[in-house]
């Protein structure tokens, strides 16, 4: 017998039977193993953490109330992948797709724009990596597979958004997590050659959207210690609420992104510019900061404490995109985007 995931087919035959018959323990075993790379794929679908939590639940709900349908004829995980699938572009045809600032228009030149949030728009929500963490000693898929680096990090993500919902999923079966193409058409009830050419169109997409890329992190699933020597002092640029530094660390053509606010800043002159008020004479505090990882990306979250106060309060996370040493976007995630990070709200 094949072993699948460190579970022999027979074993898995044994625990379907087991669920078809109403045993919700086996059911609960056997969806356990599922529930981290369902969720990452109702992520990369919808662009939000929260949404793809529901996804996940409603999924292993219709499987449990439609167990005694499945007949064994497909992999269990297949008949998984077909419902949240499905759940997700129903979602997508009810709800815009998420977005980052620059989607909204272009850069603001004036470092001291208006900072006001518009917190009602549906925003690309970061993805905090301790969920992306095994939860059980096995799981369906090679890690490499299911949260590879390239395919979790923000601009992925927010290239993703652009694709119509269809073209979307079969991106993510086909490219992401590598399906064949007779399984992604029976996953979507259609031809191979409607996935053949909307995988066509959805290259096309994706690389007008993504930025030229020296790296390949496929091979990658955290930061490298290079980045997280330029995450470290990041941090204790802000910290000591030095521009110059901070200015060193950035690639001249750099952004910066806050959302919710729809308001963005490109160029490192701008950048710092608008970083003054933090940093300097004029500051309304100082700043403590805890390395963190999100979205396989070197991460940051950052504390204030006013002058008047002695608490140090959580006021964002900042995800850096690093390049030939150098940060070339970072993407500040004020509340409520960050919920999911689970982050003390004080020091």
């Amino acid at each position: 017998m094949t072993a699948i995931a460190g579970v022999t087919q027979g074993e898995e035959a044994a625990a379907l039977a087991s669920v078809r018959a109403g045993d919700e323990v086996a059911f609960a075993t056997l969806a356990d193993r599922y529930r981290r790379q369902l969720r990452v794929h109702c992520y990369r679908m919808l662009g939000s953490v929260d949404d793809a939590e529901d996804m996940v639940q409603e999924t292993l709900l219709r499987a449990w109330r439609a167990r005694e349908s499945f007949e064994g004829r497909s992999l269990f995980r297949t008949w998984l992948y077909r419902i949240a699938t499905n759940l997700c572009l129903n979602a997508l045809e009810r709800r815009p797709r998420r977005i980052t600032p620059p989607d909204l228009g272009p850069a603001t030149q004036n470092p001291r724009a208006g900072l006001i949030g518009s917190p009602e728009l549906p925003w690309l929500e970061p993805y905090p990596d301790h969920l992306l963490e095994l939860t059980a000693p096995v799981d369906a898929e090679p890690d490499a597979i299911v949260v590879a680096r390239e395919t979790i990090e923000l601009v992925y993500l927010a290239a993703i958004q652009h694709l119509p919902p269809r073209q979307r999923a079969i991106f993510i079966l086909r490219d992401t997590l590598g399906w064949p193409a007779t399984e992604t058409a029976a996953l979507l009830e259609t031809s191979v050659f409607s996935v053949k050419s909307g995988l066509q169109r959805a290259r096309a997409t994706m690389r007008r959207r993504l930025p030229d890329r020296r790296l390949d992190w496929k091979s990658a699933t955290r930061p490298t210690e290079d980045e997280l020597v330029i995450l470290r002092r990041f941090m204790d640029a802000y910290e000591r609420s030095d521009a110059g530094a901070l200015t060193a660390l950035l690639r001249e053509d750099a952004r910066q992104t806050m959302p919710p606010i729809p308001a963005w800043f490109e160029g490192r002159a701008t950048i710092v510019a608008q970083k003054a008020w933090w940093l300097g004479p004029g500051s309304t505090g100082d700043l403590r900061a805890l390395p963190i990882v999100a979205n396989r990306q070197p991460a940051a979250a950052f504390y204030r404490r006013r002058f008047n106060d002695t608490t140090y309060r959580l006021i964002c996370v900042d995800v850096l995109r690093i390049e030939d040493g150098q940060i070339v976007e970072i993407s500040s995630f004020l509340d409520p985007l960050i919920k999911s990070f689970a982050l003390s709200a004080t020091l």
